[in-house]
């Protein structure tokens, strides 16, 4: 490196918007909204870091990392539009995936469909072979009989092949002698993935499916990635590209391309990192991030300054409310994901009145394209985007420092006719109405992470962000009783600054199905050793220094008898003499914080053995928080409706820095040039020390 400056890239893609922030060693901020390109998402990526390194000043060989969340896995999955899959699995299962676990969203519905297996039924091949629970083999593997398996690929096109053999976890031979076999009859051409590599654990159609969405994903995966580095290349930037995964760590892109279902729903966890880290700067350990973009909202709970994590996730099945109340309604992926629930309500959801003459918002949505109707893009459907105008919420006149212009008179006159007119409300009650509606849903999400698991909405602040989150946060949190909403610095870019504040994280795993009782003395602590060490060897491997690499082990416990499992933290060492007593102790507390009782006379047993390692970033080189300029506008004023109770007020509209001095009374409007914050009458808000808005309802 020489003297001059150094940059570090944060790239967010949502359904609306690109988001880009670039970080200077100096700790400056700098972002820029683009509107998305779904025919080719890495063009608004490469266009949008264009013009921000222009207008900053800076050479793109000055970009010393890359790190960027995606959609694109999710959106392979649900278009449809993934690589033409086979799954070889062990003979008599080649039905599991459809057999899953005898579950169905919906309950006394003749009709419903479920969902089709992303390998077809004529593309499962089954293989004779046999391997018991220890991993000793019962019946060696039938490689004549791959012979017909490799030409009936070959005649069917297939890109992909999921290799998932029962009991492959505790021994992986077969499979992979199955993938030399493919390996030397299609070399490169086919894309490969393996149960024991993705996830070596029981439940066979667990582990089946995540190997399917795997394989399914991995040619438009590195399709992606690698189209993505190229364009890079062509605007001079070959700095290392790093992809954030389900679990808020970062993977580097050689890593994702191995395990593309890793990056399921790599954009919002960046979002409940960065929430993460904004709540314990503030002092608020305890927090409910409420993320509101342009096509969905997403909730996720921080607890002790950690987000709640789970391996219990479905892709495909829609919108996500919530990972532990909706079964089988899509494909099942189980690896660590960070737990978040999902609203089909964003700025871009669509408003309606259904059959019954009652307002609905979304899920559906106009996304960029053509966008809300106040946007003068071609849509001609009202959203919530055109309610928020319609109420004097939002700009006028333009967003994103003029980036977006709005046509307000568009707005009015779509929300007039669709929902004011037929249902004989005012124009500002009916927009109003849809607000309503909207934090109504929203609180769906918010009481699934919290309410729904035993925890008190009330005991916790919300943080707010995305481009509409901080509109419409006041609402949702007095429709569950809170009294603390905080919108931090850039909220409207605020999931890509999580990005540089992510961490390199990789997990490990493996099964020890057994008693604790019937464990051999020292042999617990013994398998979580070996896994560290696994961690340190693959971690090192990927250059990462040693002595930077921090793990955290944790078990899968359950009480006998149990279907599922928790996952429990090791605190302390894992060779200390009263480990096994702390393992118990953990347990039992943890079992009682989440379902209200603890049975501390019954049996335990040990599924899974797990460690994370991440790698610890440099203090010389942090993020900022506050993107320049963004908390500076002129005061001035518009009118703004705040419901039938105070009508319609003139409303003064400030920057963040005018709530410096101390708690200034709503109602008030902070323009930023990433988000609006409306604080209503009645509340008051100021910033703290951290350059957060702090609202107190």
């Amino acid at each position: 490196m020489t003297s001059a400056a150094a940059y570090r890239v944060g790239a967010d893609i949502g359904g609306t918007f690109t988001d880009i922030v670039v970080a200077d060693d100096q700790g400056g901020l700098h972002t820029r909204k683009v509107s998305s390109t779904p025919d080719d998402y890495g063009r608004a990526i490469v266009d949008g870091l264009t013009g921000l390194l222009r207008d900053i000043g800076a050479a793109a060989s000055q970009v010393i990392e890359v790190i960027h969340a995606t959609t694109v896995a999710t959106n392979t999955v649900l278009e449809g539009k993934g690589a033409r899959t086979a799954l070889i699995t062990t003979r008599g299962f080649r039905d599991v995936l459809e057999i899953g676990r005898l579950r169905a969203p919906v309950m006394y519905d003749l009709g419903y469909a479920k969902q089709r297996a992303l390998a077809l039924r004529r593309h499962r091949y089954e293989v004779s072979e046999r391997l018991r629970a220890d991993g000793s083999i019962d019946t060696p593997l039938d490689e004549g009989g791959l012979d017909a398996i490799v030409s009936s690929l070959r005649q069917e096109g297939i890109e992909a092949v999921a290799v998932s053999l029962l009991h492959a976890y505790a021994n992986p031979v077969h499979e992979l002698r199955i993938r030399e076999l493919l390996a030397q009859a299609f070399g490169d051409r086919i894309y490969i993935t393996c149960s024991h590599e993705i996830l070596p654990e029981i439940r066979e159609y667990e582990r089946t499916s995540t190997t399917v969405v795997n394989a399914y994903l991995g040619p438009v995966v590195v399709g992606y990635l690698h189209s993505l580095m190229d364009k890079l290349h062509g605007m001079g930037i070959y700095a290392p590209l790093r992809i954030m995964h389900s679990n808020g760590g970062v993977m580097t892109a050689d890593a994702v391309m191995r395990k593309p279902a890793c990056i399921i729903e790599s954009g919002p966890a960046a979002g409940v990192i960065a929430g993460a880290h904004a709540a314990v700067r503030s002092g608020r350990a305890d927090a409910i991030t409420v993320d509101m973009g342009g096509t969905t909202a997403k909730a996720a709970i921080v607890e002790q300054g950690q987000p709640a994590r789970t391996t219990e996730y479905e892709v495909g099945a829609g919108i996500n409310l919530s990972s532990k109340l909706v079964k089988g309604g899509g494909h099942a992926v189980k690896l660590p994901f960070i737990d978040v629930s999902e609203i089909g309500a964003g700025g871009g959801s669509k408003v309606r009145l259904d059959a019954g003459g009652l307002i609905q918002v979304g899920p559906d949505s106009a996304g960029s394209v053509p966008g809300p109707v106040c946007y003068g893009t071609g849509g001609t459907t009202p959203t919530l985007t055109d309610a928020f105008v319609t109420l004097g919420y939002l700009n006028p006149r333009q967003l994103a420092g003029g980036e977006v212009l709005i046509q307000a008179p568009l707005a009015l006159q779509a929300m007039r006719d669709a929902i004011a007119t037929p249902t004989g409300l005012s124009l500002h009650d009916a927009a109003y109405g849809v607000l309503s509606v909207a934090a109504a849903t929203m609180t769906r999400a918010v009481k699934a992470v919290s309410v729904y698991r035993g925890r008190d909405p009330r005991e916790f602040a919300l943080i707010a962000f995305g481009g509409n989150g901080p509109v419409i946060a006041h609402a949702i949190a007095r429709l569950v009783d809170m009294k603390t909403v905080l919108v931090p610095p850039s909220p409207g870019v605020f999931s890509a600054v999580g990005l540089l504040h992510s961490q390199t994280q990789h997990e490990f795993m493996r099964t020890l199905f057994r008693r604790l009782d019937q464990l051999r003395p020292g042999e617990l602590q013994a398998g979580l050793i070996a896994l560290q060490a696994q961690a340190h060897d693959e971690m090192a491997g990927e250059g990462y220094a040693l002595d930077a690499i921090r793990l955290q082990p944790a078990l899968d416990l359950r009480y006998a008898g149990q279907a599922f499992e928790l996952t429990v933290p090791v605190a302390g060492e894992v060779g200390a003499a009263d480990f096994m007593r702390r393992v118990v102790q953990d347990f039992h507390a943890e079992h009682r914080k989440t379902y209200g009782h603890a049975s501390i006379t019954d049996a335990i047993e040990v599924v899974n053995l797990r460690v994370s390692g991440t790698l610890a970033q440099s203090s010389a080189f942090s993020a900022g928080w506050l993107a320049h300029g963004a908390g500076r506008a002129a005061p001035s004023s518009r009118t703004a409706y705040f419901g039938p109770g105070f009508g319609l007020l003139e409303t003064p509209v400030l920057g963040r820095d005018a709530l410096r001095q101390g708690p200034v009374q709503g109602p008030l409007i902070v323009e930023e040039y990433d988000s609006t914050v409306v604080i209503p009458p009645g509340a008051s808000a100021m910033t703290d020390e951290h350059h957060n808005i702090v609202i107190t309802l």
